[in-house]
C-alpha cells in the first residue's frame, strides 16, 4: 500500500480510502457481519483511512463502522461529517453540529475522530459556514473532540472560495475526478499546495456510473451522461477490462490527492479494489475512451442553493 502525507496534518494515509457510505445500505443491503469483515480485510491490507458520515444510511454506517472497529480505532484514520442528516434535512448551526458530532461518537464508539468535515457545503449559506460552522469545529479542536477540519461538496469553484475563508485542513470533492470529468485539480490543485490543504478525491466511478452494474435510480446524472457510462463499459468489455477497474486505475495514478475514495461494503470489492493497486493503466484504451466521452467531457450535475454552484 502506498502512504501520503494529508496535506500539513501530519498524518500518512493509505492512497486508497475505504468510503463508508455502502455500510449504510446505499448501494444495497448489509448485514453487521459482512460490514465488519470487509472492515477489518481492508485493514488488514494496508487501507489506514475511513470516510462515513450520519447522512449515509440515516446513522447506519456510522453505527456499522463502530461496531467494526471495536477494539482497533487506533489503527485508523478516522473521517465523518455533519451538516447534512438527510436527503433535504441539514443544519449548519453551532447547536446542530455539537448534536451531530456527539451522535457520531456515541455510534462510532470513540472520544475523538481524526477529521470532522463540513458535508456538502454548496447546501449552506456561505456566511453562516464562515461566521459559526467553521468556528464550531476549531472549538472541538480545542476540546479535543477532533484533530482535524474539512470541507466536502460538489461545486469546485465554491469549495475553493469557502476554503479561502475557512482554512480548512482538508478539501473533498467527489465525482471531479474520474473518466468523465477531470478538473478537480485544475481549480484546486495549485491552491491546495499552495496553502497546505489536503485534496480528497471521492466517487472515482462516478458514483456506480462507471460500473457494469450502472447507477443506483437516485443518481442524479442526466440521462445522456448515464448513457455515456454504459457506452464506455461495453468499450471496455470489449477490450476484457471491467470498466471499474480501468476507471479505479485511472484515479489511483493521481498523485495530486492525499487519498481517493472508493465505497466499500463487501470483501468482494475490497479485494477487487486491491488488485486493482497490482494493474497498471492501459494508455491505449484510456485514449480510445477519452475519444468516446470528448462529447459530454466535464459535464456535471447540479445540487444545493443555485447560486453556489459554480
Amino acid at each position: 500500500m502506498e502512504y501520503r502525507p494529508l496535506g500539513q496534518t501530519g498524518a500518512l494515509v493509505s492512497a486508497l480510502g475505504f468510503g463508508a457510505a455502502p455500510l449504510g445500505d446505499v448501494y444495497g443491503p448489509l448485514d453487521q457481519a459482512t460490514a465488519t469483515k470487509t472492515v477489518h480485510l481492508a485493514l488488514d491490507h494496508g487501507i489506514n483511512y475511513f470516510d462515513v458520515a450520519p447522512y449515509y444510511g440515516l446513522g447506519l454506517a456510522e453505527e456499522r463502522l463502530g461496531v467494526a472497529l471495536r477494539g482497533i480505532r487506533n489503527q485508523v484514520f478516522l473521517a465523518t461529517k455533519c451538516g447534512r442528516l438527510g436527503v433535504n434535512e441539514f443544519d449548519f448551526s453551532a447547536a446542530g453540529i455539537q448534536t451531530s458530532l456527539e451522535a457520531s461518537l456515541r455510534r462510532l464508539q470513540t472520544d475523538t475522530v481524526d477529521l470532522l468535515q463540513i458535508h456538502d457545503v454548496e447546501f449552506g449559506d456561505p456566511n453562516q459556514i464562515v461566521e459559526e460552522t467553521m468556528p464550531a469545529l476549531q472549538r472541538f479542536k480545542k476540546e479535543g473532540k477532533i484533530r482535524f477540519t474539512g470541507l466536502t461538496g460538489l461545486p469546485l469553484g465554491y469549495l475553493k472560495d469557502l476554503a479561502r475563508r475557512t482554512h480548512p485542513d482538508t478539501l473533498l470533492s467527489y465525482a471531479h475526478y474520474n473518466l468523465m470529468v477531470d478538473d478537480l485539480v485544475e481549480v484546486l490543485g495549485s491552491f491546495s499546495q499552495e496553502k497546505g490543504i489536503a485534496l480528497i478525491n471521492a466517487s472515482p466511478l462516478h458514483l456506480g456510473i462507471l460500473t457494469d452494474q450502472g447507477p443506483q435510480t437516485w443518481h442524479a446524472a442526466p440521462a445522456v451522461i448515464q448513457e455515456k457510462g454504459r457506452e464506455l463499459g461495453a468499450l471496455c468489455r470489449r477490450r476484457g477490462r471491467p470498466i471499474s477497474e480501468v476507471a479505479l486505475r485511472f484515479a489511483l495514478d493521481l498523485n495530486d490527492v492525499a487519498t481517493t475514495l472508493v465505497g466499500m461494503g463487501r470483501p468482494n470489492e475490497v479485494e477487487a479494489n486491491l488488485q486493482v493497486l497490482e494493474a497498471a493503466s492501459d494508455f491505449e484504451l484510456l485514449e480510445e475512451l477519452a475519444a468516446l466521452v470528448a462529447p459530454v467531457k466535464n459535464r456535471i450535475w447540479t445540487q444545493g442553493k443555485p447560486e453556489n454552484n459554480y
